[in-house]
């Protein structure tokens, strides 16, 4: 958590988040998430990963991307969402400001509000 912020966590919002996982065997799930997103195409994970965007490219759904412009972890990747969602076209995607890869953590009024716009707006 602390990598993914601007603002610094405080050991209470450290602990709340970790707060679910009383120790390393409850731990096993989240630790396994990152290693599901690929960073290589003969990754194990590529294969689903591009079955899954064949679905989502062909979704109309409405999608908005919501970014930190301080995003380590993402960067960039919101063009990738945009270009291939059907439901991003003509959406009003942001890139927050003062804000890292957690948004909740750094800008949590600016995301709602971004949230909030969209759900009114479709």
């Amino acid at each position: 958590m602390r990598g993914g912020t601007v603002s610094k966590l405080s050991d209470a919002e450290v602990a709340a988040y970790n707060a679910p996982f009383p120790d390393a065997r409850y731990q096993a799930g989240a630790r396994q998430f990152p290693l599901l997103v690929p960073d290589d195409p003969d990754d194990p994970a590529s294969g689903p990963n591009r079955a899954a965007w064949e679905i989502l490219s062909t979704l109309p759904i409405p999608a908005l991307t919501v970014f930190g412009a301080e995003d380590k972890i993402m960067a960039g990747g919101e063009r990738i969402f945009q270009k291939c969602l059907p439901g991003a076209k003509g959406q009003r995607h942001r890139i927050l400001q003062n804000a890292g890869h957690f948004l909740q953590e750094d800008v949590p009024v600016d995301l709602a509000q971004a949230t909030l716009e969209f759900i009114a707006a479709t």
